[in-house]
């Protein structure tokens, strides 16, 4: 498998092991590399990053379910940017899509950058 480590942005794909879920949509590489998942927005786990309970209780199954998909498995990694410290990268888990995944199972949303992140709390 290859290295993760110093890897420029536009380059390859290469793959790495992921070793930490953090929450829906990041992830922590036996590099030590974190990465966003690209694309996508998972619900907040913290109070004081959730806009609601109703948040903190969808992010903890967003969590949940990313790292039963994808702890200690090998995923495949292009990297499209950086935020917040954080390598964003589409990742693959033996061909398929990472982001589209969690969409199928309503645990994170389509979400670009620059735009409104989506709701995840009760309206009206």
């Amino acid at each position: 498998m290859g290295s993760t480590a110093g890897a420029a942005l536009g380059a390859p794909p290469l793959t790495g092991r992921v070793v930490w879920v953090t929450d829906g949509d990041t992830v922590r590489l036996e590099s030590g590399e974190r990465v966003r998942i690209a694309d996508i927005d998972a619900p907040e786990t913290r109070a004081g990053q959730a806009h609601c309970r109703a948040e903190i209780v969808r992010g903890a199954r967003s969590t949940r379910i990313a790292r039963a998909l994808l702890d200690n498995r090998y995923v495949s990694i292009e990297r499209v940017g950086i935020s917040y410290g954080r390598t964003v990268a589409r990742l693959r888990l033996n061909g398929a899509d990472v982001a589209t995944l969690l969409v199928s199972q309503d645990v994170a949303r389509w979400w670009r950058r620059g735009k409104p992140k989506p709701i995840w709390c009760p309206t009206g």
